[in-house]
């Protein structure tokens, strides 16, 4: 395997895990879209970084990392909802990125095609050190913090009635989104930052019913959706980033028809013989609802 391909394999493994890590946050909070917002806020660092002749990456990690901050408060205290806060992402962001990249050089301007599609295949052994410090501090933060981000993600106000630091764990969740944003953003692109955080959950879902479960599966699609992403894209010279994202919707739609079929296969079975058990027994609990003790949350089965 040549030295290109060896970093780029890494730099997809790094986004396969960190992007569903977070993203099973998203999912269940009802924010799926949120990072397409953020990637049009980190495009305005990309612009910025070009314009100032100065680390694009960093400078796409501080203004998404702002963005998300500002947009967090904005929803909080001016009661905005969560579409108009996440319009107001993708609008002023692409709009700002838009604007910065016109003032700056026609190179600069070229080279912005990288981070809106990807460029795995170009990546340095200074963007894999970053890609891998920001992806260990995405991990650490979604696994470590679960408890606490779940109860917000899952009731806000039973999280706040409880004592939970609730605006601090907003605040960090959105922080880590946009720095999963841009850890993704050599990967697959501004573009399709959201898929890789959403897909492989959603997929996870058909065949899970635990936060916790949900959250291993979805890392683990993620990494197979990477790996085989590039993979297929050095055996038939397609784009690594849009292959990725193209066989993590693939899966989803595999484990869709198979779970559906297998539940179909199940309610077409015989219903079980009787037990036998007397007059005065209860009937076993065929109910559809489970608790999550490691979250000492109830969670709905189709959650």
């Amino acid at each position: 395997m040549s030295d290109f391909l060896a970093r780029a394999l890494i730099g997809a493994l790094i986004t396969g895990a960190a992007a569903p890590a977070i993203g099973v946050y998203l999912v269940q909070r009802r924010l799926s879209l949120i990072g397409d917002g953020l990637g049009h806020v980190a495009l305005t660092g990309v612009g910025l970084g070009l314009l100032l002749q100065r680390s694009p990456v960093l400078m796409a990690v501080l203004v998404a990392a702002a963005g998300a901050v500002v947009i967090e408060l904005v929803r909080e205290r001016g009661k905005t909802s969560g579409d108009v806060a996440l319009a107001m992402l993708f609008y002023g962001g692409i709009s700002g990125g838009v604007v910065l990249v016109n003032l700056s050089s026609s190179q600069s301007s070229r080279s912005l095609v990288s981070y809106l599609f990807g460029s795995l295949l170009t990546t340095t052994r200074q963007d894999l050190v970053v890609m891998g410090v920001l992806g260990a501090a995405v991990l650490a933060v979604a696994i470590l913090g679960r408890p606490w981000l779940f109860a917000v993600c899952h009731d806000e106000e039973y999280a706040r009635v409880s004592g939970l630091p609730v605006r601090a764990l907003n605040l960090t969740l959105a922080i880590t989104t946009a720095v999963t944003v841009t850890v993704a953003m050599r990967a697959v692109g501004l573009l399709l930052v959201s898929a890789l955080m959403v897909v492989p959950v959603a997929t996870a879902q058909q065949v899970t019913r635990g936060f916790i479960s949900t959250m291993a599966a979805g890392i683990g699609l993620g990494l197979l959706a990477a790996g085989g992403g590039i993979w297929v894209s050095a055996t038939a010279d397609t784009g690594p980033g849009a292959t990725v994202v193209l066989l993590a919707i693939a899966g989803f739609f595999v484990v869709t028809v198979g779970a559906g079929a297998a539940r179909a296969m199940r309610r077409r079975r015989p219903a079980p013989a009787d037990t036998g058990a007397g007059p005065g027994s209860r009937p076993a609990d065929t109910g559809s609802r489970e608790v999550d003790h490691d979250s000492e949350v109830v969670l709905d089965r189709d959650y």
